[in-house]
């Protein structure tokens, strides 16, 4: 099963030129059944990646465009009157879906981002009182661009903790940009693309993670990373345990993929950074410089001894 998944990492790959170890990790995010967060300047390959990752593993997805006057209506549904029932009847909204491609989410307001809340967290989403189950699996791959930029909102930490992972792809290096100059366009191979996966074979895949071992040395070191995180005076607020939770089924997804039956510290090492830098805020050092969150993730993982 796990031979599907690389297919589909080829396959992407063969799209988003250049970006393997991106590719990489964002499978390594949906096997692990969470959510992900592609975070970058606009024009990089973040909404291609999204819809490569959704053909590839034959799921079906919805795309809505966040904009700063969409309502949490606009995603989740609404109740409508019709006269033929005499009642309200619920109209399902483009959550619907196991791929919800939520572009340019911090351009939507803070209210209509946290209709994402239950829907991340729960796999559901409640209206007029009455409780609606989305689709298995269920997956939000949001993109962002930067906080600086004019017209967006700030994800609260509360919506970055529900991501499992928070990838970057930056700019393409020269070979892979002029592959992209001379080669076909983006959007006319994404028409081309086949499922290398059916959705109950990702699900396979996500019930054997179960099978994954991990020792008690490596839960130990996993619990070391996040004490580290709350003492060692780097970030605002530590690493919390649903984030120490999310390291440890990232680690063992990893480790899926490198064909091992258990998690060893470089599997763990190899997500932290997707993982748990959008998760910390950076506390200002006494020179009154503050480093970004990704450096300071790095220099938590040195100072923890494996």
């Amino acid at each position: 099963m796990f031979n599907q998944l690389h297919a589909a990492a080829r396959q992407v790959g063969q799209v988003v030129i250049g970006k393997d170890q991106q590719v990489r990790l964002a499978l390594t995010c949906l096997l692990a059944g969470g959510h992900l967060l592609l975070e970058d300047l606009p024009g990089v390959g973040k909404t291609t990646l999204a819809h490569a990752l959704a053909i590839s593993l034959g799921l079906k997805f919805n795309r809505v465009q966040f904009t700063s006057d969409l309502l949490p209506a606009d995603v989740a549904g609404i109740s409508v009157y019709e006269r033929e029932t005499n009642g309200f009847v619920f109209h399902k909204g483009p959550i619907f879906t196991q791929v919800l491609l939520a572009d340019e989410i911090n351009r939507a307001t803070p209210k209509t981002q946290s209709g994402l809340l239950e829907a991340m967290e729960e796999r559901q989403v409640s209206a007029e009182g009455v409780t609606h189950s989305l689709p298995e699996p269920f997956f939000v791959i949001a993109t962002q661009n930067p906080a600086n930029q004019v017209g967006t909102f700030p994800l609260p930490e509360s919506q970055l903790d529900r991501f499992l992972m928070c990838l970057t792809l930056g700019y393409p290096d020269a070979a892979a940009e002029r592959a992209l100059l001379k080669g076909e366009d983006r959007r006319a191979m994404l028409r081309h693309l086949q499922p290398a996966m059916q959705p109950s074979e990702l699900a396979q895949a996500q019930r054997a993670l179960k099978e994954i071992h991990a020792s008690d040395a490596l839960i130990g070191y996993v619990q070391a990373l996040a004490q580290a995180s709350r003492q060692n005076g780097l970030f605002a607020e530590g690493l919390s345990p649903r984030a120490a939770l999310a390291l440890l089924q990232a680690g063992r997804a990893w480790a899926a993929l490198e064909g091992r039956d258990h998690v060893i510290p470089e599997d763990i090492q190899a997500v932290l950074v997707p993982v748990c830098a959008h998760r910390l805020r950076p506390l200002r050092s006494a020179q009154g410089m503050a480093l970004a969150s990704r450096d300071l993730v790095l220099q938590l993982q040195k100072s923890v001894p494996v």
